[in-house]
């Protein structure tokens, strides 16, 4: 183990200390797989840059992953401490989508590298199924000093790291014993009745028996070098080659039994290690467990696992997609890689026409020129692809041209993937994937690729109605809330709405300043329970009847009075929670009348800032008769007075009181702060990473004595 801030030994460059404190990392907790994520410096996007124990072809669901993807490592990164998975079910009930494409027994950990400047990425161990569920204290310390050294490695650089676009396969160095000659260990494997080989990791065969080539029916040289499922037809099938993934990746024994035709069984057992896996090939000659169960039935050209479980990977990301924003970035940062593709561009139908709805790895201009062009079948091949509903494949410009003469070729891209996207016989677009060189798509990127492309076409048409439905609310919600705030002498004045972020409902609270005369001003703030168009809509209602008392002079405990019977009169069922604050700015008061909303907080100048107790009264809309205390306090120059809704204080698992307290702690921190920076102090206050469970409305209010 390497210390302190140096490389690990031996290693160079930036990328091979990297690598080689991955493989201490490894070593050292005894993990059996390992893998290295740094964060791209121009997207949220993880990137695996380094592998320990794994094929790169395993790792294609998982080479960049947003970092709100739901899997440990993200959350590791996100929640700044190490995700332990003990078990398979665990894995199924914290990250089902992960599970959906590993579907093999083993333990794993994520950890971030957390450096002194930023979060760099994390990394991920994986175990075989039988070690320990839980991670112990010297194992935990262990990981994370490892992360930490990782993370100095990376502040202490002098240039960022570079991030391959495939994954450096590290090796991890096994204990060297001494061993007999191998052609001493060849004979007596030779004299044993059954069979022997050696397959690398990546499922290559690298030694073989007679014997077992005599029983698998095909001559030793036949076989080496290549991968049993693709020499061996009676193999071919991607039940036999799972079970070469389940052993890679759990580092378990696996057992199994399969037919040579006509009618011999053999018994491959197999076992594992870091360097790759032995495997026995026992000829079964009984069966005392009952007759042979019959051979499984194959599809003809059945694609590899890997590409199953890569679909099963991206098919769960595509019903996760909410907008079409979210659609395009799943396209560019997990679809393109795992196809080796360089270019996207999905487009639209609308009126006849192709609009690009976003791309990626083609110049602006091109996509420019590009846009809304005829759907003519004769000019385009996207317009064939959705007048046929099929696929079409170019595997270079000459191939393209040869077909559609007419079709514009300004993007410099070397081959191409159209893929019409319908629903129920409905075109709603097209994808394009491309290429910035010649390539050659084979029959499982093409089945993989048609498969998705039904996917795609669901997933954009949703997140098109998704953003449809929320420029509305968004503008709805626009609507009900004051535009601009007026200016008045001796009162400084900032305001913000955040709504939660998520759904298409619009949020019922509200806020607004009216000026009443020279020296006199009213404020107001509030929340109509529940998310929905008759909340707005009743938020409106609201705001013009406060608006209409204020403005005829009433007092502050009228003006809730007669707007709460309003209430009565509109027979609503909706409840309104409501704080109005009278301004006299001349005589330096406020005078607050508060209808069951959540109470201030005043920083009085050079003092502690506080709860202010204010006599609430019951909730509009529950009794036409009720009274409304009104409350009075000194508003002297320098003071701050914050209201705010309840989506500031009252969060999921904490108490209300000490959030408050808290709240009012962080408002003291920003004396003498502009306001607009203090809203953004509290509201960081609230939700940290930018996720809120409630819309929150604040306004601050500071006395400047000018008046």
């Amino acid at each position: 183990m390497s210390g302190g801030n140096q490389p690990p030994r031996g290693a160079g460059s930036l990328e091979d200390a990297l690598g080689a404190a991955l493989a201490d990392t490894v070593r050292g907790s005894g993990a059996s797989i390992g893998g290295l994520y740094l964060i791209e410096e121009t997207e949220p996007v993880l990137r695996l840059v380094a592998l320990c124990g794994l094929p790169v072809a395993f790792s294609a669901p998982w080479q960049r992953l947003p970092l709100t993807a739901p899997v440990p490592v993200t959350d590791a990164i996100h929640d700044d401490t190490l995700v332990s998975i003990g078990s398979q079910d665990e894995m199924a009930r914290r990250y089902p989508r992960a599970a959906a494409v590993l579907p093999y027994p083993f333990a794993l950990a994520a950890v971030p590298l957390t450096g002194v400047r930023r979060r760099w990425g994390g990394i991920v161990l994986m175990w075989p199924a039988a070690r320990p569920r839980e991670v112990t204290p010297r194992e935990r310390g262990h990981l994370v000093s490892s992360a930490r050294r990782m993370a100095r490695l990376l502040d202490d650089a002098t240039r960022p790291p570079t991030l391959p676009d495939q994954p450096r396969i590290v090796p991890v160095e096994a204990a060297h014993h001494p061993v007999q000659t191998g052609l001493a260990a060849a004979d007596y494997l030779e004299r044993l009745p059954e069979g022997a080989l050696a397959l690398d990791l990546e499922g290559r065969v690298t030694f073989v028996t007679a014997t077992a080539a005599r029983l698998m029916g095909r001559h030793a040289d036949r076989l080496l070098g290549t991968r049993p499922w693709q020499s061996l037809s009676w193999l071919d099938d991607p039940v036999y080659e799972d079970h070469y993934r389940t052993a890679v990746l759990s580092r378990a024994p696996v057992s199994f039994t399969a037919l040579r035709p006509p009618d011999q069984w053999l018994t491959f057992q197999l076992h594992p290690d870091t360097s790759g896996i032995s495997v026995r090939v026992v000829p079964t000659a009984e069966r005392t467990e009952g007759p042979p169960p019959p051979a499984p039935a194959r599809a003809a050209a059945a694609a590899p696992t890997g590409r199953l479980y890569q679909l099963v990977h991206l098919a769960a990301a595509l019903t996760e997609t909410v907008t079409v924003h979210d659609l395009v970035a799943l396209l560019a940062h997990q679809i393109l890689p795992a196809f080796r593709a360089q270019g996207m561009v999905l487009s639209a139908a609308d009126a006849g026409r192709l609009k690009i709805t976003g791309y990626h790895g083609y110049p602006d201009d091109v996509m420019e020129r590009l846009d809304a062009l005829s759907l003519d079948t004769a000019l385009t091949p996207a317009g064939q692809v959705l007048a046929s509903g099929t696929p079409a494949f170019f595997a270079d410009p000459a191939e393209l041209a040869g077909t559609y003469p007419r079709a514009p070729q300004i993007s410099g891209k070397q081959a191409w993937a159209f893929l019409p996207l319908i629903i129920s016989g409905r075109p709603v677009g097209c994808c394009i994937l491309s290429y910035d060189h010649p390539h050659t798509f084979t029959a499982d990127e093409r089945a993989v690729l048609t498969s998705l492309s039904g996917l795609i076409a669901q997933a954009l048409d949703r997140a098109r109605l998704y953003d449809a439905q929320h420029r509305l609310v968004h503008e709805l919600q626009r609507a009900l809330l004051p535009r601009a705030l007026p200016r008045l002498p001796g009162l400084q004045v900032a305001a913000r709405y955040l709504p939660t972020g998520h759904g298409l409902e619009v949020g019922g609270d509200f806020f607004d300043l009216l000026r009443l005369g020279r020296t006199t001003a009213a404020a107001v703030i509030g929340d109509v329970e529940g998310h929905s168009i008759a909340a707005a809509a009743l938020m409106g209602q609201v705001r013009t009847a406060i608006h209409a008392h204020a403005t005829a002079g009433a007092a502050p405990d009228q003006v809730l009075a007669r707007t709460n019977r309003l209430l009565g009169d509109l027979d609503s069922e909706l409840l309104v929670s409501c704080l109005y604050v009278h301004l006299d700015l001349a005589r330096r008061e406020a005078a607050f009348a508060s209808a069951g909303h959540v109470p201030p907080l005043l920083r009085p100048a050079g003092r502690p800032a506080g709860v202010l107790d204010v006599e609430p009264g019951p909730l509009l809309g529950i009794d036409t008769a009720v009274h409304y205390p009104v409350t009075s306090a000194p508003l002297l120059p320098g003071a701050t007075l914050a209201l705010y809704t309840d989506g500031l204080v009252e969060l999921p698992g904490t108490d209300a009181t000490r959030t408050t307290s808290d709240l009012a702690g962080h408002l003291d921190a920003g004396d003498g702060q502009d306001l607009e920076q203090l809203i953004d102090r509290l509201v960081r206050h609230t939700a940290p990473t930018g996720r809120h469970t409630d819309d929150i409305a604040v306004l601050l209010l500071r006395a400047d004595g000018t008046a």
